[in-house]
């Protein structure tokens, strides 16, 4: 893998992981388009330190005053909402990115994210409340960020729907959404940098993955960013109907095109 490639990588890596369209689904398909076998674990592990870098960056403030003030900043609900997921992502996270392969399966993923996108921008629509978040809403949060574990579906559109689904204000769901993030990342990181050490670099230089990192931190603060102010102001309509059109893209290549799976 030469510098290219992995700043192509690193890139996707940081806009996707936060941008409501799956980064782990955006990789396979990127993996099978640059033809990579498979991506290095050390590599991959650097992307996602890049990603939690971007996301600390954004929200550092915010950060320092929860564990200045834990229970006026409702740590707790932050606990809540990460604890469904990482259970889930620890013992089933493998499985499924194993599985998840073929074209088909990551389409229908695909299109799993964009039925979250739309059903929760239209429930929102309807409910009268804005509400704060709540232990309910943080449960809820939690569990629907289960689904995430398939590659193909976007963990921050499956938090962001699930506080839209219960009501949630968005502008507290928008910083909500991202600070569950990095306890889930930091746990990714912390999972897997010990394997990604036994296995050493691959066939990734030193330099491609500094630069790797750098472009997924770059990315990926720019697109925290981004994301704080459409949760806030737009509808997530329209990334909606891009991982539509991808997951449809993605069944018309597996029966009948065949250029991608």
């Amino acid at each position: 893998m030469g510098i290219f490639e992995a700043v192509i990588l690193g890139v996707v890596q940081g806009l996707t992981e936060f941008l409501p369209v799956s980064s782990s689904g955006h990789l396979v398909l990127l993996q099978n388009v640059m033809g990579f076998d498979t991506v290095p674990l050390f590599f991959d592990t650097m992307l996602h330190l890049g990603t939690l870098i971007a996301v600390v960056a954004v929200l550092f403030k915010e950060i320092v005053e929860i564990f200045k003030h834990p229970i006026k900043n409702h740590m707790g609900m932050i606990i809540i909402a990460v604890i469904p997921a990482g259970i889930a992502g620890l013992f089933f996270g493998d499985y499924f990115e194993k599985a998840y392969t073929g074209g088909v399966l990551l389409a229908v993923s695909f299109l799993i994210t964009a039925g979250l996108l739309v059903f929760s921008e239209l429930a929102a629509s309807n409910l009268q409340s804005k509400k704060p978040v709540t232990v309910k809403s943080a449960l809820a949060i939690g569990f629907i960020q289960i689904v995430a574990i398939l590659p193909g579906v976007s963990r921050s559109g499956a938090t962001i729907s699930g506080g839209l689904f219960c009501g949630v204000e968005r502008n507290r769901l928008a910083k909500f959404s991202f600070l569950i993030s990095i306890p889930l990342v930091l746990g990714s990181v912390i999972t897997t940098g010990k394997d990604a050490m036994d296995v050493g670099l691959g066939d990734v230089s030193i330099a491609a993955i500094v630069i790797g990192t750098i472009a997924a931190a770059a990315a990926g603060f720019f697109a925290v960013k981004f994301m704080l102010a459409i949760i806030r102001r737009s509808k997530l309509y329209g990334f909606a109907i891009y991982v539509a059109a991808l997951g449809a893209f993605l069944l018309l290549d597996q029966y009948v095109l065949h250029i991608v799976f």
